[in-house]
């Protein structure tokens, strides 16, 4: 099963969203148990048979038989897609429409109709993120509550209460209506970014790094871009940032499983096919006036990503960038990032100036990195004893083992700097 998975999590969205599209919104269980019921039949087919050469192809086949199997069954007593039932009840219309249905341009079509229909103004956007990978990425209910260090049962009912809005909705979003595209489209960049940040430094407990994460959103903001109406500047900042930032995954974490920051990262590792394509996308969003969080924060990882050497970093320029981005979105997590600049351009001792002054800054109590943070720079001060404190709270409030091992390793570091302070 585990050497299918990959596979079977790609398509489970796709599928899924043609068959939604095919048996309308309000029947998505019954989508979703067709597509479960292509998954068992390919374990049961492919052990012995081998697995076929285009393995898609033959689930979408698979799924599209099923699902042509339920229509002709169920149509007497159920109701299915209201713009398609008077082309599902004729047998001599049902096999066509199914047929087109499952053409590639049709399923991408689907799948941004899914997308937008995930981050419905009515839900709160951890219930758009959930649905986003519960639907179109295939993640299970455990994967989604580990995701977001969450119960397994309160993440069925976040996503019960989402589906329940989906089916008060009655048909899925059109995305050829511009002025509604263009309204929903500012919740559908929200639960992308956050998708992928949860990837790349997430509250995971089994890892804090969760490239497929990363990789499903990329994929998702892909598919945005590629449609007329979503390859809007902001569309194409938020891809930049997160090809830069997916450039720096292979360096994150070493060949033992152990967590770097962006300062001890080995920069030969970055992925340069990723920096290039992030510069390409970042240049095609100026081509518009605005100018969003997500122009600003992909701005802040290109000046990283051009740096051969931490020393050589522009942090005048990043400061400057931070800047806008406070003003633009503050939060105390942007103010915090802001503030290590600062120290890396003036020095510690501004930068523990500048986390002091945070507003609001009790709402980082139990973000790992603040007293982390903290520490490096008490570090900086020649203060061993105290970074040491600031290390044993944030690994108090570490979210897993790769960030408890990272912690622990700084807090080593600690006391041997306090052996070698001389009296």
């Amino acid at each position: 099963m585990e050497h299918f998975d990959p596979l079977f999590r790609r398509e489970s969205g796709r599928m899924v969203a043609v068959l939604t599209r095919v048996f309308g919104v309000h029947n998505l269980a019954l989508a979703e148990d067709v597509v479960q019921d292509a998954f068992c039949r390919a374990l049961e087919v492919w052990p012995f048979r081998g697995m076929p050469d285009d393995p898609s192809a033959w689930l979408m086949t698979t799924a599209k038989h099923r699902a042509l199997d339920v229509l002709r069954r169920e149509r007497t007593v159920r109701n299915f897609a209201p713009e398609l039932s008077h082309l599902l009840d004729s047998e001599w219309t049902l096999v066509p429409t199914l047929d087109q249905a499952f053409v590639s341009p049709a399923i991408q079509d689907d799948l941004l109709r899914m997308m937008f229909s995930c981050c419905h103004p009515r839900l709160k956007e951890e219930a758009q993120v959930a649905l986003v990978l519960h639907i179109l990425c295939g993640f299970s209910v455990g994967e989604i509550a580990g995701a977001f260090v969450a119960s397994h049962a309160a993440i069925e009912k976040r996503l019960t209460r989402a589906k329940k809005v989906l089916a008060e909705s009655h048909r899925l979003f059109d995305v050829t209506r511009a002025d509604e595209f263009s309204a929903r489209l500012p919740a559908v960049h929200r639960a992308l970014y956050l998708l992928f940040n949860e990837g790349y430094h997430g509250a995971s407990p089994e890892s804090a790094v969760r490239a497929e994460l990363c990789g499903e959103a990329m994929r998702l903001a892909a598919l945005l871009r590629d449609h007329p109406l979503g390859a809007t500047p902001a569309s194409h900042a938020l891809s930049a940032l997160m090809c830069l930032h997916a450039a720096r995954l292979p360096a994150r974490v070493d060949t033992a499983g152990e967590l770097h920051s962006l300062f001890e990262q080995d920069r030969s590792r970055w992925d340069r096919a990723l920096i290039a394509e992030g510069q390409r996308l970042l240049d095609l969003s100026a081509t518009g006036p605005d100018l969003t969080e997500y122009h600003l924060e992909a701005a802040i990882a290109w000046v990283h990503a051009t740096a051969s050497r931490t020393e050589d970093t522009n942090w005048e320029r990043i400061v400057s960038l931070y800047d806008m981005l406070l003003a633009t979105r503050p939060s105390p997590v942007v103010a915090l990032n802001r503030a290590i600049a600062v120290a890396e351009r003036d020095g510690p001792a501004e930068g523990l100036r500048e986390i002091r002054s945070i507003p609001d800054l009790e709402r980082l109590a139990s973000y790992p990195f603040f007293p982390a943070a903290v520490g490096e720079l008490e570090i900086r001060m020649g203060r061993p004893a105290a970074a040491r404190e600031h290390f044993e709270t944030a690994l108090r409030l570490a979210r897993s083992p790769m960030e408890r091992r990272f912690l622990e390793q700084r807090m080593a570091a600690c006391k041997l700097n306090e052996t070698q302070v001389i009296p």
